[in-house]
């Protein structure tokens, strides 16, 4: 039966909605997870975000990879950017099927992505991975010196230069994405089922007098109860909104998610040269390996170079915009722009394309801009996905650091065994959810993926992304499995 939403009289001077489910956080993460409950169900939604316009966060600060070639098989995070991958194809076929382009909707385009090596040591690894990918069902080649400059002419390149080339990986433009599925997800407000509280911040959670279960999030200007469950997906502020919630209703709960700034430089309409694929250094899977791993938001001025990290990372967008990165570091919640930063991205940059080198970044500062993002980090590098032990009705998913748009689909509805999770899985008692995961009530959220990933990736077929169901034929063959092996040169 279809689960409205229902507005009752004012209390306090706030107004009252009642939804199935409340979402905090309007990312990618936040209106992908309210989608697929719209689409997936007939539960309501509200989406609750502190500011406005859309794509204030990581998200909007995004490069719009959705890449595998940087991503290690046989692991959980694998296993959910496979099936997110899926999904993203399964949303591209279903828009082509009924008439509308990717390229418009999304600025989707299959731009395949080069992992670039520069030493022998590179070389093997890069080999290594080829094979490792390979075996896991993608297209995957290893791309010698020769081969590298075929795909690649603007890159300078090497005797030693080398490549992991994932042809079948791609990009979207992160403000089409998040404006289209923001769009989509309105398109139910008429059935209500859908709200929004944009510019609304969410200020704490709300417990039942009768049975201290929480019932309610309580924002500026509302109190939305929600009947199922509440999604904080609030990106790098989910941890500190959880504990500052938790420490109101006498729980402790502790997530360390930590913001892990990031700049991003666009340069409008770029013509000096063309890239044909997705192109960043190898040494950008080691980001996590930072010396300063452990510093906490705001650290100190002495600690500012230990813990950044740069990498060179470049792709056009469907508009022919160069995107330019990456920078990560660990400076707490600050979002001001250094440029002293931007110039090292950009130096960088300009080791791998001779062509920048005849361009001075100060002279192209009319049409270029900086993006700012902080990316939810977790210290072991897995997002935090599935219930709040303590508060089993409250899920988080957050975490994904800089994997947001390869995860997006790995919010906590990728399946309907989800929707039943939320009245019938033993899991939500919070003392056998202790039991599952072995953690202290400090940090005791689901966050070993192994048990939430079988519920997220179980067997039975979601509907697809518009609405219409799938056969099983096209769920069970991952886009890019028909592929060739391995070695070019």
């Amino acid at each position: 039966m279809m689960q409205s939403a229902s507005i009752d009289q004012d209390a306090g001077g706030l107004q009252c909605h009642t939804f199935d489910v409340v979402v905090i956080g309007a990312g990618i993460i936040g209106l992908s997870t309210a989608r697929q409950f719209l689409l997936q169900s007939d539960l309501s939604v509200a989406v609750v975000d502190a500011s406005i316009p859309l794509c204030s966060g990581a998200t909007g600060a995004g490069q719009g990879y959705i890449w595998m070639t940087h991503r290690t098989p046989g692991t959980p995070i694998w296993d959910l950017a496979i099936r997110s991958r899926q999904l993203w194809q399964i949303l591209i076929d279903n828009l082509q099927a009924e008439g509308i382009d990717p390229l418009d909707a999304l600025g989707w385009k299959r731009s395949g992505s080069l992992l670039i090596g520069r030493t022998k040591e590179e070389s093997c690894l890069l080999k290594e991975r080829v094979q490792k990918l390979h075996a896991a069902g993608l297209r995957a080649e290893y791309l010698s010196s020769n081969d590298l400059l075929v795909e690649e002419p603007e890159l300078e390149v090497s005797l030693e230069s080398c490549a992991a080339f994932l042809p079948d990986d791609g990009q979207i433009d992160v403000h089409n994405t998040v404006s289209f599925l923001e769009k989509g997800n309105k398109l139910f407000t008429s059935e209500s089922r859908y709200m929004d509280f944009y510019d609304d911040p969410a200020v704490c959670l709300l417990r039942s007098s009768i049975d201290g279960k929480v019932e309610a999030v309580q924002t500026n200007s509302s109190i939305l109860y929600a009947k199922r469950a509440i999604v904080v997906a609030a990106g790098c502020w989910s941890g500190s909104l959880v504990s500052k919630f938790a420490a109101e209703l006498g729980s402790l709960v502790n997530v360390p998610v930590q913001p892990r700034k990031g700049f991003l430089l666009t340069l409008e309409k770029f013509s000096p040269f063309k890239l044909n694929h997705g192109v960043m250094e190898a040494g950008y899977i080691n980001h996590h390996k930072t010396s300063s791993e452990t510093n906490l938001p705001g650290s100190s001025e002495a600690h500012h170079d230990q813990s950044l990290s740069i990498s060179m990372t470049a792709t056009l967008d469907a508009a022919g915009n160069l995107l330019v990165g990456s920078s990560r570091q660990f400076v707490g919640f600050n979002t001001d722009v250094d440029m002293h930063i931007i110039d090292q991205i950009w130096e960088r940059n300009r080791e791998f394309f001779p062509a920048l080198r005849k361009l001075s970044i100060q002279n192209l500062t009319q049409n270029s801009k900086v993006k700012v993002g902080l990316r939810p980090y977790m210290p072991d590098g897995k997002p935090v996905i599935g219930p709040i032990p303590s508060m089993p009705n409250v899920f988080l998913a957050t975490g994904h650091e800089g994997a947001g748009l390869t995860l997006f689909f790995s919010g906590p509805t990728n399946s309907m065994q989800f929707i039943r999770l939320l009245s019938h899985s033993p899991f939500l008692n919070p003392n056998k959810a202790r039991q599952k995961t072995g953690y202290v009530e400090n940090y005791q959220i689901s966050h070993r993926l192994d048990r939430v990933a079988s519920i997220l990736l179980g067997p039975e077929l979601p509907k697809g992304i518009t609405g219409s169901r799938l056969d099983a034929k096209a769920l069970a063959r991952p886009h890019g499995l028909a592929g060739r092996a391995g070695l070019r040169g």
